[in-house]
């Protein structure tokens, strides 16, 4: 059985919003899909309640003028311990390329926290995990192709954040 909410929603993520596709399933006929699948209802729960907070996020209006153009983000313990020095990295990357802006940073730092992965999971695959928060995040906001096309390029290649 499938016990991780990344993997429902990287399921999610690879069968229904990858692809350019009309199709808007019914979230029961979804639900009925991920549990034979072999997920848990609890897992589903919270993935679609993880899918619901991004889409908050994304659609709130939000004033990034006010930021300093170069200030530098800090990381509380809390989120250190989720984030680490190699996703910090790709996030700067990201940001001091343009590919995103700090409101989207702070998505993306939101959605990794939300991410409700025992303890004992976390150091595992960190940063993979980051790495496909930060594709679906891209995916569910108005960004350029070119940073779409680098998110994917950082999940499915494995490449670095950096553009040569």
């Amino acid at each position: 059985m499938k016990e991780n909410i990344l993997d429902v929603l990287m399921y999610l993520f690879e069968n229904y919003m990858i692809e350019d596709t009309e199709l808007q399933p019914v979230r029961a006929d979804l639900e009925h899909e991920l549990s034979s699948m072999g997920f848990t209802n609890g897992e589903i729960g919270k993935a679609f309640n993880w899918l619901e907070g991004l889409s908050d996020l994304c659609n709130a209006e939000t004033d990034d003028s006010n930021r300093p153009l170069n200030a530098i983000r800090h990381y509380a313990a809390y989120e250190a311990a989720k984030i680490n020095v190699e996703i910090q990295g790709i996030l700067l990357s990201l940001e001091e390329s343009g590919m995103i802006n700090s409101n989207t940073r702070e998505i993306i730092i939101d959605r990794i926290m939300a991410l409700d992965i025992a303890d004992s999971h976390i150091d595992d695959n960190q940063t993979e995990n980051a790495k496909w928060v930060i594709m679906m995040v891209l995916c569910n906001i108005d960004t350029n192709d070119s940073a779409l096309e680098l998110a994917e390029e950082l999940v499915f290649d494995g490449i670095s954040a950096e553009r040569h």
